[in-house]
């Protein structure tokens, strides 16, 4: 093609321009390295050039950059197809792990090819941040980077879902979960992490998954301190949740009566969370509500007034403990003025 070009002058025709992209690409498919194809395409110009007198040559440099731009066009051009399919089957393979929308054996099969065998017991983190993350975003990368920098392929698998950092490692490697809800937090500038149980087979994956998504609105609805929180810590909440009506007979019955305190039910419960969060010290209970220990003795009186169960006592705290778990999970007392909006 070369020395056809230069004896006439001419530059290379559209239809010899799109045979070298085709060049490029089936290149591209047969993973043959570019910087060896370059080599070749100058060798082939660089023994053209001896062959030719000097005016000539100095026309076969021209088409000689017109060939290889065409076929690094080629070669370009099927490795960003290659990325986008890869991408693409990876979020289709995240979706259908985390959702369990797929047969499990063939489920199996595809994660081989994300680094991950199924037949074992996983679990699964989940980190959020103050902003939503996707696959391409430099915070998800980067996270995904260290992780596997620090622990290889191990059956290791990072990916985002639906604005959130995951992580799926394999259930007796705990260090890879809490190494990445340690980068999740430097890189999302204080975000939290939950991370569910180790469950087994495909199907344990979305256990855990769901697991840890569960600790996540958890810990927004109340309140709990940390920036990692693992769903074996936190199992009372879903039991107290389970039977929502018992809940609510056992809160209203037990903390109705603090409604009748001075300035609504609030202050008190704010006191009984202090107490027991502190494990019933009532000297760091005070100090984390900014009382003196005298104001707050006085309010777990009124507390055992109201409600005739006195937190001292170990033989009323568990009902009242219980009953002030569930009204964080109820979000009682109602406050009137949302309730009417």
């Amino acid at each position: 093609m070369l020395g056809e070009a230069c004896a006439t002058g001419r530059r290379l025709t559209r239809d010899e321009l799109e045979a070298r992209r085709r060049e490029g690409e089936r290149a591209a498919g047969a993973g043959i390295g570019l910087r060896l194809l370059i080599r070749a395409h100058l060798a082939a110009a660089h023994e053209e050039q001896q062959q030719e007198p000097p005016a000539v040559a100095v026309r076969m440099f021209a088409v000689a950059e017109q060939a290889v731009d065409a076929f690094v066009e080629g070669y370009e051009r099927a490795q960003s197809n290659a990325v986008r399919q890869e991408v693409a089957a990876r979020r289709e393979f995240v979706d259908d792990l985390l959702y369990g929308r797929s047969d499990p054996g063939k489920l199996a099969e595809r994660a081989t090819r994300f680094g991950l065998r199924l037949s074992q017991a996983h679990a699964v983190a989940v980190a959020e941040g103050r902003e939503p993350y996707g696959d391409g975003y430099p915070v998800a990368r980067g996270i995904e980077e260290a992780v596997l920098a620090r622990f290889g392929n191990r059956n290791v698998l990072v990916a985002t879902k639906d604005g959130r950092l995951i992580c799926v490692a394999p259930g007796d490697q705990p260090e890879v979960l809490t190494y990445f809800a340690k980068q999740a937090y430097a890189a999302t500038g204080g975000g939290r992490a939950g991370i569910g149980r180790p469950q087994p087979g495909p199907g344990g994956v979305v256990h855990s998954y769901e697991e840890a998504l569960g600790v996540l609105e958890l810990a927004e609805r109340i309140d709990l301190d940390g920036p990692v929180l693992h769903a074996a810590d936190l199992l009372v909440y879903p039991v107290l949740a389970r039977d929502r009506q018992a809940m609510e007979d056992l809160v209203e019955s037990t903390l109705g009566p603090l409604r009748q305190a001075r300035g609504g039910a609030g202050p008190l419960l704010d006191t009984l969370h202090a107490y027991f969060d502190t494990g019933c010290v009532a000297t760091e209970a005070a100090r984390l509500l900014s009382l003196s220990v005298r104001a707050l003795t006085y309010r777990l009186r009124r507390i055992h007034v109201l409600t005739r169960h006195d937190p001292a006592d170990p033989r009323h705290r568990y009902t009242l403990q219980t009953a002030a778990i569930g009204a964080r999970l109820l979000g009682w007392p109602v406050d009137p003025a949302r309730s009417a909006d």
